[in-house]
């Protein structure tokens, strides 16, 4: 059988959260809202991968997330440090899937043994493979330790605010640097690692 009570249209349907009746949308001048909240869209069960990792994180100590994340970071020191990139041959594995296919530098190509110069305290050399990660790694490791401070033992340390434009202009000079690194006049086949 139709729902339909009359020639109006459908009978008012009952709300799933509340059990009232929709009320048909003309009812709803504009800028009101109705009584009941409406959700945007069907809220689905959470998977039980999903479920798992929720309570895994609810049931974990706080410090468990930056002790985690700092485990990343070592792993890629120990990477850059074991692996030894400055003396590697160019095309060894793994190498960077653009400039395998292309020959060109990708944005963070020369990272990996600006890293490795960083970590033996040569900043020249770092600098020459990849300047703009030597600039930025006082920032992020800043950044790191004021997280991982705040998310493990509640520190307050001074917050550093990055504005928006700042991250644009960083962005546009990574953009700039990874175009001109990969021009073959000089000086800028000085910057082609």
């Amino acid at each position: 059988m139709s729902d339909v009570k009359s020639v109006d249209g459908p009978a008012p349907q009952p709300h799933p959260q509340t059990g009232g009746v929709d009320a048909p949308p003309q009812q709803w001048p504009a800028g009101q809202v109705p009584p009941y909240p409406v959700p945007p869209y069907p809220v689905s069960e959470p998977d039980r991968l999903t479920r798992f990792v929720v309570r895994l994180y609810e049931r974990s100590p706080r410090w468990a997330v930056p002790l985690a994340a700092l485990g990343c970071v070592a792993a890629g020191i120990g990477y850059a440090l074991l692996s030894d990139p400055t003396r590697s041959a160019p095309d060894a594995a793994p190498t960077c899937l653009l400039k395998l296919t292309t020959g060109l530098d990708c944005p963070g190509c020369g990272g990996t043994r600006a890293l490795w110069y960083v970590l033996h305290a040569d900043l020249p050399a770092a600098a020459r493979h990849h300047f703009l990660f030597v600039f930025v790694l006082p920032f992020l490791a800043y950044l790191f330790v004021a997280w991982a401070g705040r998310q493990a033992f509640g520190w307050r340390l001074p917050e550093l605010r990055i504005s928006s434009r700042a991250i644009g202009v960083f962005l546009a000079a990574w953009l700039a640097f990874s175009v001109l690194r990969n021009l073959p006049w000089a000086p800028f086949t000085s910057l082609y690692v």
